[in-house]
């Protein structure tokens, strides 16, 4: 695994900042703390696998005083976004006196004349109570747009150093235009921050608006159970965000410990035949007289999914929570069992809200990490948290594939520990 940075040239101007503890360019955070794991890549002769820590450096590589700067915000909104964006700016403009900041309106459409989009001066007079709001005030849209485009913007408006916050998409594209940015034989920084509400991004501990997420689901997943032991055979159905990865389902459920069912990507479920989901929730109902199920809007895609992929080239999901709906109802109507559903579907209002205060002060963190490094010249890289330490890793590596969770680990055992669910498929399965 190669987790080499890149640099876009010696850094040769002092940091002007006082009174830090400095990140040397050899300081590395393991990739794996486990004792076991580096005692046997040491009696293997193997150097263990880290990656190069975050922060302050000696030197750095900009003219401050010549550095412009640009944020782009890009994908589906998520919580913490405009703490982001407010503090990139502070920490630049306070910290280490660059004052030309732009915001690319729209996402990457922002960077493209024939959109028309205006482009927003960034100042700590306007950012100052953003952290306030949801959503982001750059805007943002989904797509591909022409890497050519998008650099040829970057070089007219003499932008230095590029903040992009978004998800695997984004970073995909981050990485094009890097690679761009290289074939012209520009000095254009490209700094990626983390953002996506699944928690499914590789080599990252946890991404920024997750831990709303979860508070804000837990919170609904409470008001089903709520609803189904107010009526006779009450069923409530959640349906969650996650489209590949279950981990906003599982901790949501693991928070009250209402649910009795959690269906997510990475396992599979039968829904018909005696050991299938429908029976299970059959007996249940028979026994409890109510049930709250918990999905993942990217569990049992084999049911419900439909052809084609999205403008950011993710494939287009069928929607689990209203195809369950219809299975419910019609399985128990044929069964002669009366039962009182109600289904709820959070998801935009969850992805909608202001960061937590956890969030909030994770988004200051990164965003200040970020600018660290990016002023130190470092390019084509995500900064984020691992193994209780902010680092660098390669946009090469992030998008080698998705982070799920582990249906052998702790946190898939303790949903099945407090749900009690079998797994839903037929011995021998």
């Amino acid at each position: 695994m190669d987790t080499a940075v890149e640099w876009l040239g010696e850094c040769k101007i002092n940091n002007p900042l006082k009174h830090v503890d400095w990140v040397e360019n050899s300081d590395r955070v393991l990739y794996n703390v486990s004792a076991v794991a580096f005692q046997e890549c040491i009696q293997k002769g193997q150097t263990p696998v880290s990656f190069s820590k975050a922060g302050p450096k000696r030197k750095i590589y900009f003219d401050l005083n010549k550095l412009k700067c640009a944020i782009v915000t890009c994908g589906g909104l998520c919580p913490g976004l405009n703490n982001v964006i407010r503090s990139i700016v502070l920490t630049l403009y306070y910290t280490y006196g660059v004052t030309n900041i732009l915001g690319i309106r729209y996402g990457l459409q922002g960077f493209v004349p024939d959109y028309g989009h205006p482009i927003m001066e960034l100042t700590p007079d306007l950012v100052r109570e953003i952290n306030e709001l949801g959503g982001t005030i750059l805007s943002s849209s989904r797509g591909h747009q022409e890497m050519g485009d998008i650099v040829d913007a970057l070089q007219r408006m003499n932008i230095g150093l590029l903040f992009a916050v978004g998800g695997d998409g984004t970073f995909r594209a981050a990485a094009k235009i890097c690679k761009e940015i290289a074939n012209r034989g520009s000095r254009i920084g490209v700094v990626g921050i983390p953002k996506t509400i699944d928690n499914d991004i590789l080599f990252l501990s946890r991404s920024f608006g997750f831990s709303t997420a979860v508070s804000c689901a837990s919170d609904i997943i409470g008001c089903a159970h709520v609803e189904a032991n107010g009526a006779p055979n009450g069923i409530g159905l959640v349906k969650l965000m996650g489209r590949q990865s279950g981990f906003i389902a599982a901790n949501a459920a693991l928070d009250r410990r209402y649910a009795n069912f959690v269906l997510i990507p990475e396992a599979d479920f039968d829904l018909d035949g005696a050991h299938g989901f429908l029976a299970v929730l059959e007996k249940r109902i028979q026994e409890k007289k109510h049930a709250v199920i918990v999905v993942a809007e990217g569990a049992g895609q084999r049911y419900c999914g439909v052809e084609g992929f999205d403008n950011s080239g993710n494939k287009v999901l069928g929607d689990i929570g209203l195809y369950l709906k219809d299975r419910i109802t019609d399985y128990f109507m044929e069964k002669g069992i009366e039962v009182n559903l109600k289904y709820i579907d959070p998801s935009y209002t969850i992805r909608s809200v202001k960061a937590t205060s956890e969030d909030s002060l994770f988004c200051g963190f990164l965003a200040q990490n970020a600018v660290h490094v990016g002023l130190a010249g470092m390019t084509n890289i995500m900064v984020g948290s691992w193994n209780e330490a902010f680092v660098c890793v390669p946009l090469g590596l992030v998008t080698t594939g998705r982070k799920q969770v582990d249906l052998k680990g702790k946190l898939w055992s303790s949903v099945l520990d407090a749900t009690g669910q079998p797994n839903f498929k037929a011995p021998g399965d």
